[in-house]
């Protein structure tokens, strides 16, 4: 599998506060049936004040390490950006993170407040779109207001967004309004992949392979892959 969302490098956010408390989730992502994960820490102006170029450092070292500890895991790196103004401002500066490219556009992870669909949020999306980067909606199963009402999603669809929902909610372990939420983008066909969104392993440990065991036995083989390795892979612009 590759996960295109998870908080794996050391220090820089509200992931792995040690060098060894990040191999530990390396090496548990990698136990999970993952081999490829882009860590994308989060770029929240005003609380995590993370670049392209620092979070590019900071990778650089894990990876080294992570060479030496002898975990079959390959890396790459992105961020998680956060739906603010302030984060319009890397834009120019060339330090929002990329995930990859697809038919022209960046690819990028965006992420909404978690209780609500802010007003402007498409207007927000669409300067981004005009600026030729993509983003993809992250854990929309999450937002209290998606929740309330799945159609609040619809717009971001119709603008062509790729959705990204977290293999805990499809387990339950966000619980039973996030799972069913999640459900309900399945089906409407508006969900392009699943990611672990991974930070510890507490609370937010991968759960990608039960996630896929899930979409297994509730949708197919085919959408498992799909969702799980094809379509992380074409968002990132990887071949498999």
């Amino acid at each position: 599998m590759i996960d295109i969302h998870c908080h794996l490098l050391p220090g820089i956010d509200d992931g792995p506060s040690t060098v060894e408390d990040a191999m530990a989730l390396a090496k548990a992502l990698a136990d999970d049936g993952i081999q490829h994960v882009v860590c994308t820490p989060h770029v929240f102006p005003g609380r995590f004040e993370n670049r392209r170029t620092g979070i590019l450092d900071e990778f650089t070292r894990f990876q080294a390490l992570l060479a030496q500890s002898g975990i079959p895991l390959k890396l790459s790196c992105a961020g998680e950006v956060r739906l603010t103004p302030e984060s319009l401002d890397l834009l120019p500066l060339g330090e929002l993170p990329f995930l990859g490219q697809v038919q022209g556009f960046n690819t990028m992870l965006l992420e909404m407040p978690d209780g609500q669909v802010p007003l402007g949020a498409d207007r927000f999306v669409s300067h981004l779109i005009q600026h030729k980067i993509l983003p993809v909606i992250v854990h929309p199963e999450r937002n209290r207001g998606v929740m309330e009402d799945p159609q609040r999603l619809a717009p971001f669809i119709h603008m062509g967004c790729p959705v990204q929902v977290t293999a805990a909610s499809l387990t339950g372990h966000f619980g039973a309004k996030a799972q069913e939420t999640a459900q309900t983008l399945l089906d409407e066909g508006w969900v392009t992949v699943i990611a672990s969104d991974a930070h510890n392993l507490q609370g937010r440990r991968p759960r990608m392979g039960a996630a896929r065991d899930w979409l297994h036995h509730t949708y197919g083989a085919a959408a498992a892959y799909e969702l799980t390795v094809a379509a992380p892979a074409r968002i990132c612009g990887m071949a498999l």
